[in-house]
């Protein structure tokens, strides 16, 4: 174990003692149609977690982020964001609570005919009344907390995969969110540009003090960053348990959780 994930165990443990509900789960049902994805999702994420949302291939993982960050609404159940009910709030409202969000998608979706600086610029051109180098200044500080200072002028294309990810979090973090979102960060990466990644994340949330909810299988990934955790099951079609991951890996009863957070030693 690094000494960065130590600290952030033992800064996590200090933290949990005083939780408070950041994201609260209550009877989700999540449905295309009349196929239903998952049912009865009861679950909360703390203000400050690294919240993993995990299982197999095809057991909604995605979609539940869909729900989570307010691009799909559920067929049925709530979603809280400090105690706000995100899809019975007016749209006005809605918006406001988006606002408070970063998201970084699994392709990274980053626009190729867009410098770096203009790509985490355009949210700040967007959403703040901020002036032209005000913005600049902050899209510097940004690229720099990801380690990708000077390469504002580079496009997309001119840089590596990890790379890229690094910049989509930079673009993810520029209006400053309280909750951060990475549908599959690892994705497409080579182990050592996931492990950078991971400590990235680590770093920045320890930092930003910002909740992270992160969609991923990798179990490396898992174990070095999580703090707490869902899991679903595409089978059941629901939630078969929450909680550290560590702590699932090692003490749960059930069968599928405990093959899958050890199935590197099978």
């Amino acid at each position: 174990m690094t000494l960065l994930s130590e600290t952030h165990q033992e800064n996590t443990a200090v933290t949990r003692q005083n939780t408070r509900p950041h994201i609260e789960v209550h009877d989700l049902t999540m449905a295309y149609g009349d196929y239903i994805i998952q049912r009865n999702l009861n679950f909360t994420i703390n203000r400050g977690d690294i919240f993993i949302i995990m299982g197999g291939s095809g057991c909604g993982k995605s979609t539940l982020m869909k729900h989570l960050i307010g691009l799909k609404p559920p067929a049925k159940g709530d979603v809280l964001i400090d105690k706000q009910n995100f899809w019975k709030a007016p749209s006005a409202q809605q918006e406001e609570i988006k606002r408070r969000f970063g998201v970084m998608f699994q392709a990274g979706a980053l626009w190729s005919s867009l410098t770096l600086a203009e790509n985490i610029a355009l949210p700040l051109g967007e959403y703040t009344r901020l002036p032209k180098k005000e913005i600049a200044e902050v899209v510097e500080f940004k690229l720099a907390l990801v380690g990708l200072a000077g390469f504002e002028d580079f496009y997309p294309s001119q840089i590596s995969g990890g790379m890229q990810k690094r910049a989509s979090l930079a673009r993810a973090m520029a209006l400053d969110p309280e909750i951060l979102f990475f549908d599959e960060p690892s994705a497409g990466l080579d182990p050592i540009s996931s492990v950078r990644l991971d400590h990235l994340i680590l770093e920045l949330s320890h930092s930003l003090g910002a909740t992270v909810v992160v969609v991923t299988h990798e179990l490396a990934s898992i174990f070095t960053i999580g703090n707490n955790s869902v899991f679903l099951d595409a089978e059941s079609k629901t939630m078969l348990t929450t909680g550290d991951p560590k702590i699932l890996r090692d003490e749960s009863h059930i069968p599928q959780v405990r093959s899958f957070l050890n199935r590197g030693e099978i």
